[in-house]
């Protein structure tokens, strides 16, 4: 009794620290920064101390939130978007760098749905019935994940066409969006009404008058200042209506409200913005 004692007593203080230097990881990602050059340095350490981190905290949803959130929106800003960027001089190159984006969007699904699972029992299990009244139902630390969760499912859906096991699994990606929409359809000033838009706008035999409802209340909750939104009405709404004075007033916009709120999402927004103005004459 007194060896057991002694060992646990040993082990307390590591779990402390672990959990303290967890939690403050899990704040860090959600602090301000606009500069992406230092962001794109800094994010690969981050997400390396941050994801060894959770592995012995599976149960800090704050924390999976943060490893689900920092790879999504690594994929996104610094990969995914760089392979747009070559497509046109190095086609392997742009190959690659998808492949790459895909899976990074898969380890921050993996992170996600590995920390849902924690907290509630079966959840992946719930998550694939046919009967509405079988689906898990979301607690509210558990809304932050599944937001990231359901993205970068998405994500990764959008780079695997040429996987229809793959693909199949939208509906899950929408449902587990849905659920947490359902929850708290504000959440992230308007993000989580942005991807329900995305995801409207891309699912077959989606509704484009859904769609547009749900960016328009993105754009009203983050009250004119989530770039995001009017960049993803600008995609899934007037790229595909060949609406070009649309598509530029909706970019035009997100440029403005990256001003009135400096952040790193803005920021990332506000780039991708600037190069959609630019190969306007391409995409119309």
């Amino acid at each position: 009794m007194l060896a057991l004692l002694a060992a646990l007593g040993a082990c307390s203080p590591r779990h402390l620290i672990i959990q303290g230097v967890a939690n403050e990881l899990a704040s860090q990602g959600n602090a301000v920064e606009d500069d992406l050059v230092l962001a794109r340095e800094a994010s690969a350490f981050y997400l390396k101390l941050s994801e060894s981190l959770l592995a012995d905290n599976p149960g800090n949803l704050k924390l999976a939130e943060a490893v689900s959130a920092g790879f999504t929106q690594y994929a996104f800003a610094f990969v995914a978007s760089d392979a747009e960027r070559v497509e046109a001089k190095d086609a392997k190159a742009a190959q690659k760098l998808r492949e790459r984006a895909a899976r990074m969007y898969l380890r921050a699904q993996r992170h996600g749905m590995a920390a849902l699972e924690a907290s509630t029992a079966g959840f992946a299990q719930a998550l694939t019935q046919t009967d509405a009244k079988q689906w898990p139902r979301l607690k509210d630390e558990q809304i932050g994940v599944a937001y990231w969760t359901s993205a970068s499912w998405g994500g990764y859906i959008s780079l695997s066409k040429d996987s229809p096991d793959t693909v199949a699994d939208l509906p899950l990606a929408v449902r587990l969006a849905t659920l947490a929409y359902g929850a708290n359809p504000g959440h992230g000033e308007g993000a989580l009404a942005s991807l329900m838009g995305t995801f409207e706008a891309a699912r077959p035999g989606g509704s484009v008058r859904q769609a547009t409802t749900y960016f328009d209340q993105a754009i009203a909750l983050g009250a004119g200042k989530n770039a995001g939104a009017f960049v993803a009405k600008a995609e899934g709404i007037a790229l595909p209506a060949h609406d070009r004075p649309a598509f530029e007033v909706l970019l035009r916009q997100a440029i403005t409200a990256s001003k009135s709120k400096r952040d790193l999402s803005n920021e990332v927004m506000r780039e991708r913005a600037q190069w959609l103005l630019d190969e306007a004459d391409d995409l119309f």
